[in-house]
This record gives C-alpha cells, structure tokens and sequence, in this order.
C-alpha cells in the first residue's frame, strides 16, 4: 500500500467513524433560547405558571442513533420567578424549595426511548430538594437546522408530572396542588 493508499484510508476511516458519532449541544441559555418552566392548580380554580431563570446544561444527540443520546441539567431554584415577589420568596422557604439549603435541581438521563422520528421518552435521575428519584419524561423534538449565526441548532421540549410530596416538601397548598407539571424547553447549538 502506498503512502497516497493509506492517507486515503485514513481520511475516509476519519470521515466515517465523525459520521456517525453523535453530536455535542449546550443549551443555549445566552440567548435565552429555552426555557424551564412549572404550573401548579391554585386552589383548584386556575393555574399558577412560573420559571427559572438560571439553568444550564449540556446534551449529545444524533439523528440517525436518537437512543444513544445522553443530558445533563442543572437548575438553579433561587431563580425561581411566579411573575410576584411575595409568592416567590413563599415558594422558596422552607416546607417547599427551600432555596437555602437545596439551591440545586438536577437531571441526568440515563435512557431515551424514541417511538418515532418527533416523540419519545427519556429517563433518567431527578433531584430537588434533595431527594433523588428516577423520572421518565415525554419529550418532542420540535426540530434541527443550520442557524443563520453560521451554526446547527436542535430543539426538544418535555413535560411530566410529579407528586411535591414526593420531593419532601411538607407545606399542604391544598388537594388540588399536590402535582406540579414540569415543562422543559430547550435548544441547543452544537459545539
């Protein structure tokens, strides 16, 4: 085999093995580009919606192997913002956050399951207020494209519901308040 033979190989051997190892996204947070939010019933006559402002995290995704894909979050609860101060200082004392002591939230998945090319579930382990606990979430990919920034970009968004209790957080709002639906909204720019 000659030196042209083999610089050929392993250029192509190169392209391929790139090919087809999936991709690393940060979320993009810089430009506010996804979003962490909750509802919760108040008193069992509307919704209360609110968000974090602080998160982050990172996640690897490809199209071709979407079950091989892999996230991490990280969410800041002091950020916490229900559109009214009061309510946020209530939501972070003790009894529910508890910012103070447990200033983090956490995800990290350790399994996707795709039904399709659009929908699937993730799993993984979710702490808040300092209770771990495993967590399967319907996700939706909403889409990936080339970004006019020169960049690629792919968007997910997931919901689930979780119990408060479940969390050790002790304060009663009520029969109608005791699940909360998280929604996580996110894109991210590939690195």
């Amino acid at each position: 085999m000659n030196i042209k033979t083999t610089l050929l190989a392993l250029t192509l051997g190169t392209t391929l093995a790139t090919n087809t190892m999936a991709a690393d996204y940060k979320i993009d947070t810089d430009g506010m580009h996804a979003s962490v939010l909750f509802k919760i019933s108040h008193l069992g006559t509307s919704w209360l919606y609110g968000r974090f402002e602080k998160f982050g995290g990172t996640f690897s995704y490809d199209s071709d192997k979407p079950n091989d894909s892999k996230i991490t979050m990280n969410v800041d609860t002091t950020s916490v913002d229900t559109n009214h101060a009061e309510r946020n200082i209530h939501i972070q004392a003790p009894g529910l956050l508890e910012t103070g002591k447990y200033k983090n939230a956490t995800f990290t998945s350790t399994k996707f399951n795709w039904q399709n090319d659009k929908k699937g579930t993730v799993t993984g382990t979710f702490k808040l207020h300092g209770t771990e606990k495993t967590v399967t979430m319907a996700i939706e990919k909403v889409g990936e494209g080339k970004d006019p920034w020169g960049g690629y970009r792919v968007g997910f968004e997931g919901t689930m519901t979780i119990k408060v209790a479940d969390y050790g957080m002790t304060k009663n709002l009520g029969p109608a308040s005791e699940t909360l639906e998280l929604i996580v909204a996110i894109e991210g720019v590939r690195q």
